[in-house]
């Protein structure tokens, strides 16, 4: 497995306010793999992106990325992992609202000494054209744009995506999920969907439920349906 969990557990508060949000969650995602992650609110699934991010510490258990143990590491490590491994998109989309389009994923691109190439990133996403726009001329599908092209600029072996439709309309939705399926296709990235929408299943390689902080199923998709042909969104 590409993406390892194991019995990972993980809290939030003290005394009264304490709360289990992850109670012993295992499961992985294979390399290359588009995988989302579905549940109600509070069920556990952005505190499950969040720790194999980096992003929260673990309580107890393994998160393993491409053989490492992140919850080994030290801060300065887990930095260097968050910036040599991984690509964030969210549903907000937290451009930088003083710098064009392309200084905003230029930002990112000088993180790494192997990023991918930008005129080609710009063209697959539709922005050659916006470029030079800043985020408060971009429409919200433009915007989201520019946060995929930001998280892709540093060539990610790992994508984890937080509701990145959740703010879009349908038609922009489909839109933002054809370029994501592409980006699977063209550079065999792996990706993490969690999603509120039932559709966005259909489309991708695992299905991974969770429920009161514990896996309730999962499954391989053997009958994916392209992006493009998606209801419903």
């Amino acid at each position: 497995m590409y993406v390892e969990v194991k019995n990972l557990k993980k809290h939030y508060g003290e005394g009264g306010s304490y709360i289990e949000v992850l109670k012993g969650v295992n499961t992985g995602v294979e390399q290359g793999e588009m995988c989302v992650i579905q549940g109600t609110s509070g069920s556990g699934k952005s505190t499950l992106l969040n720790c194999i991010g980096g992003l929260d510490t673990i309580d107890a258990g393994a998160v393993n990325v491409d053989g490492l143990d992140i919850a080994k590491l030290k801060p300065s490590a887990l930095a260097d992992y968050r910036r040599d491994h991984l690509g964030f998109i969210f549903q907000f989309y937290n451009l930088i609202p003083n710098l064009t389009v392309k200084e905003n994923i230029e930002v990112c691109k000088y993180l790494t000494q192997t990023p991918m190439d930008m005129e080609e990133l710009l063209d697959i996403l539709g922005l050659t054209e916006h470029q030079n726009k800043f985020p408060s001329q971009l429409s919200g599908g433009q915007q989201q744009r520019c946060a995929i092209a930001r998280a892709l600029i540093k060539n990610p072996k790992l994508l984890l995506c937080d509701e990145p439709t959740g703010a879009l309309d349908s038609k922009t939705s489909r839109d933002i999920l054809i370029l994501l399926e592409r980006v699977n296709e063209i550079y065999g990235t792996t990706m993490l969907i969690v999603t509120h929408n039932n559709s966005i299943k259909n489309m991708v390689h695992r299905v991974i439920y969770i429920k009161d902080g514990l896996i309730s199923r999962e499954y391989m998709n053997d009958t994916r349906i392209p992006a493009a042909e998606l209801e419903d969104l």
